[in-house]
């Protein structure tokens, strides 16, 4: 793959700072208090949630113009829970998207939608079978 564009952040931690290379982020880290923290900051699920969402929605984007769908209305709220990963007792995480779609896209040509979106998303790309995924439309 030859990148268009390259992110670069720096992290010290659970529980420290995260910093982009060009300082548009800056945020502090803590461990959630659901982990034991004091959740005095953002913490890796909420930024993984974060980019996941964002991400699924401008692919969403892109699959309607080819569809000729409007989906200005259209909401992407993605759940990314950790806890221990039974296959090797470590940490593991995994996805809930939710998808909100207003009435002109419920039934088949948004679930068509959502499906197609889920096959051209970079984020769902990157994970699709490493991780629990599960689609919600609502």
């Amino acid at each position: 793959m030859d990148a268009l564009y390259t992110a670069v952040a720096t992290a010290n931690g659970r529980e420290g700072r995260t910093v982009s290379s060009d300082g548009q982020l800056d945020l502090p880290l803590a461990f959630p208090p659901a982990l034991g923290g004091n959740g005095q900051g953002t913490n890796p699920e909420q930024l993984f949630a974060a980019g996941y969402a964002a991400c699924f929605a401008s692919a969403m984007g892109s699959v309607a113009r080819q569809l000729k769908l409007d989906v200005k209305d259209v909401s992407v709220t993605a759940e990314v829970g950790i806890g221990k990963d039974p296959a090797d007792g470590g940490f593991g995480i995994g996805v809930v998207m939710r998808v909100e779609l207003p009435g002109h896209l419920e039934g088949e040509s948004g679930e068509k939608l959502v499906e197609l979106t889920h096959a051209a998303c970079p984020y769902s790309k990157a994970t699709r079978g490493n991780i629990p995924f599960e689609i919600v439309i609502e």
